[in-house]
């Protein structure tokens, strides 16, 4: 009987394990996909180093910010973090 105890707190464990840790990482991953997916010339974004700017050219896998009139800097995708509210 005290097998069942032990194999059953493992269970426990890990059924809370994936429900505090692993389950909200992957809704996390699967909103930031589509929010890179969703990026589109003139959205306004913040990077993950905390870059503001506005979305001009993209290319790939390669997406081109305005941060200051003339300024164009090239970033990945996965670098966009959010859009930012307006």
């Amino acid at each position: 009987m005290e097998q069942y105890g032990q194999i059953l707190s493992l269970v426990v464990l890990f059924g809370a394990f994936y429900l505090l840790m692993i389950r909200p990482q992957q809704k996390r991953q699967k909103e930031h996909t589509a929010l890179v997916a969703s990026l589109a010339e003139g959205d306004r974004v913040i990077t993950i180093g905390g870059m503001y700017g506005s979305v001009r050219t993209i290319e790939g896998n390669r997406v081109g910010l305005e941060v200051a009139p003339g300024v164009i800097i090239e970033f990945d995708r996965s670098a966009v973090a959010s859009k930012e509210q307006a």
